[in-house]
């Protein structure tokens, strides 16, 4: 990640960093974490203001129980979108050979049951 990146999302306040007497900037640990969970996000193309929203999520001590049913509501959605584009692909991965094929829907096998357990634990 380039320096310009991390300036930019310090002005904005996705992260927040200390000066030192030479006026550099220090990160701490929590902001190198908010930094890969920043980039998290933005992989997966989630606007500036949305991973804002899930950083401050993160962070907030208690949440009311609106905010926790916002979240779910917006996460089944985006879970009915990826299904629904993995569904789109079908047809795709039916003309590849079976070994890109094994391997594609192996992966998919394997982060759908990571997906499972995440929620699972979420849950109970």
């Amino acid at each position: 990640m380039s320096k310009r990146t991390i300036d930019y999302y310090t002005s904005i306040g996705l992260l927040k960093a200390e000066r030192s007497k030479s006026n550099y900037r220090i990160y701490s640990d929590e902001a190198l974490d908010d930094l890969k969970f920043i980039e998290e996000c933005k992989n997966l193309h989630f606007p500036l203001d949305e991973i804002r929203r899930k950083l401050e999520m993160r962070k907030a001590k208690h949440l009311r129980q609106s905010e926790v049913e916002k979240h779910v509501s917006a996460v089944t959605q985006q879970m009915k979108q990826l299904n629904s584009d993995l569904f789109d692909l079908i047809p795709i991965l039916e003309k590849l050979d079976e070994e890109q094929k094994e391997k594609l829907t192996s992966n998919l096998s394997l982060l759908r049951t990571a997906l499972m357990k995440s929620l699972l634990s979420v849950t109970t």
